[in-house]
């Protein structure tokens, strides 16, 4: 046990505090020098780190060897699959994006179809970062819906068919490593408290406006799900308003494909079009509603807009400050978020990299777990 103990904390001190000496490191993890020698020497068997080559320069003597997490020693996957497109995150293990892919869905496919396309943009996005697929070592996926702990997608409006999928198993079947599913406003959360706009909060609630507004809620800095995974699926309410947001935007929309026409209106009331501000005052009457009544019950430090219909210092995200406020007693912070059309996809990749760390820093590992886990990382080099 005082092994792993002491592999985990170098393991840790060089990935989250950079490369460093034999002795800066056995200084900063609080080690002797014998003693972070071995566990270097293990750690490198393991093929998480990399001596590299000692700095010239350095003063007089033999310069010191420098030892570096080994980054790309595996990959972190993040699928973000909504009704019209799916977007493909990879990143390594220190979440450094290293390429993606976005293709587009058609809106009405059925499961199957769906399943396939994305499977397709997985290839496409692994090829662009030049990741085999064996070095993957956790995938995670966001869709809308409510989502059981299993990855069963129980209730979905969005996209069509999609209530009963069991995603976590059917994108399992292509993957050699843990395959995670979550809803989508809890891994754009995830992402905004991680790189994004609540990055200095603990209680955070999420709006994920798109076809309808969903959110995501962090309490104490820990993704809030629900016995369920339903927390935070108020909008299922029609009277909090927060059910087809996009439609409720554009009423008289022509026929074709409503998102565009939804994003038509929002940068009308950028250039201040008083029809398209008009539209923007509605809907953010009608949110406002179910926004407050998320803050009320969780009385947040934090609220972040995001989504598809959300974009920094627009005509919604004022006046949804303008609305949301008086109706809370308490003051509530509300921001629009950084990451934009990325956060589910980046949240995703969060989660993955969540499994990744359990596995890497857990210390109720039997002696041979350390063997095999060895071997499978010197065979994805």
């Amino acid at each position: 046990m005082l092994r792993r103990l002491n592999s985990a904390a170098t393991l840790r001190e060089l990935r989250d505090g950079g490369e460093g000496t034999l002795s800066e490191l056995a200084a900063r993890v609080g080690l002797s020098r014998p003693t972070t020698e071995g566990v270097l020497g293990e750690l490198m068997e393991r093929g998480l780190v990399a001596e590299d080559a000692p700095r010239p320069g350095a003063g007089l003597g033999r310069p010191a060897r420098r030892y570096r997490f080994r980054a790309r020693a595996g990959h972190a996957l993040g699928v973000d699959i909504d009704a019209r497109r799916v977007r493909v995150v990879v990143a390594d293990l220190t979440g450094a994006v290293v390429g993606g892919h976005v293709a587009v869905l058609a809106e009405q496919a059925p499961p199957r179809e769906r399943i396939a396309a994305v499977r397709a943009a997985v290839k496409a996005g692994l090829r662009d970062a030049s990741v085999e697929r064996r070095t993957l070592w956790a995938v995670a996926a966001g869709t809308p819906g409510v989502v059981a702990p299993d990855g069963t997608v129980t209730s979905c409006t969005v996209i069509p068919g999609w209530t009963g999928v069991r995603l976590a198993r059917e994108l399992g079947r292509s993957f050699p490593c843990p395959v995670l599913v979550e809803n989508d406003a809890n891994l754009a959360a995830l992402a905004e408290r991680w790189r994004g706009a609540a990055r200095d909060a603990d209680d955070v609630v999420c709006v994920h406006a798109a076809l309808h507004t969903g959110m995501g809620a962090l309490l104490g800095g820990r993704l809030h799900r629900g016995r369920w995974g339903a927390a935070g699926e108020i909008g299922m309410l029609p009277e909090l308003g927060l059910r087809d947001t996009t439609a409720a935007l554009v009423p008289d929309a022509d026929p074709g494909p409503l998102f565009e026409q939804a994003e038509r209106v929002l940068a009308d009331a950028a250039r201040g079009v008083p029809a398209a501000r008009d539209a923007v005052q509605r809907l953010a009457a009608r949110m406002a509603r179910g926004i407050a009544a998320m803050a009320l019950v969780l009385d947040p430090e934090m609220v972040v807009l995001g989504g598809p219909l959300i974009r920094t210092g627009d005509a919604l995200v004022a006046e949804l400050r303008r609305r949301v406020a008086p109706l809370c007693p308490s003051p509530v912070r509300i921001e629009a978020s950084e990451l934009g059309d990325e956060s589910v996809g980046l949240g995703a990749v969060r989660l993955a990299l969540d499994r990744i760390d359990e596995n890497l820093f857990r210390l109720d590992r039997p002696a041979d777990t350390d063997s095999s886990a060895a071997d499978e990382h010197e065979a994805a080099q």
